[in-house]
């Protein structure tokens, strides 16, 4: 279903790994969105399980049929990419009360500084307990993370 919104919002992150909670994130910003690009940021100091590659192959697999997602990496501001890519807003995800919080105050201060505006989406309840870095220590356990990663 096409929208006629003509809007693209920019969803950024290291996505490591990519969970069905941000699925589900994409899914509904599409909803009132022609375009959702999805960001991966790069940062050399940061610990991954999975390298910037298998993250940006796995996500063009999970929406390659969707002509209205695009995957892309980026390094530096966020701020910025929004800019190049001509997004007209960032889409976040939110898990809790304490996540909106955060990430309002970080939106006030994107708005005010560079003038980029920020949606905030909370997640759907049943998968607001999905986090990186919980599936990243089910790994580190051997455990089996399929239920927590999305399909296409």
């Amino acid at each position: 279903m096409k929208t006629s919104h003509n809007k693209t919002l920019l969803f950024p992150g290291s996505f490591d790994p990519f969970t069905i909670g941000h699925q589900w994130i994409v899914d509904r910003a599409l909803t009132f969105a022609d375009k959702v690009i999805i960001a991966i940021g790069i940062n050399e100091n940061k610990k991954r399980t999975f390298s910037v590659e298998e993250t940006e192959a796995s996500l063009k697999t999970l929406y390659q049929d969707s002509d209205r997602v695009e995957v892309i990496t980026y390094t530096g501001l966020t701020i910025d990419v929004v800019k190049e890519v001509g997004a007209n807003a960032i889409v976040r995800g939110v898990r809790s009360t304490i996540d909106f919080e955060y990430e309002k105050a970080i939106a006030d201060t994107n708005r005010e500084l560079s003038g980029v505006e920020t949606i905030l989406l909370f997640t759907h309840p049943t998968l607001s307990h999905i986090s990186s870095s919980m599936v990243r220590e089910l790994l580190h356990f051997g455990r089996d993370i399929s239920g927590y990663l999305p399909r296409p």
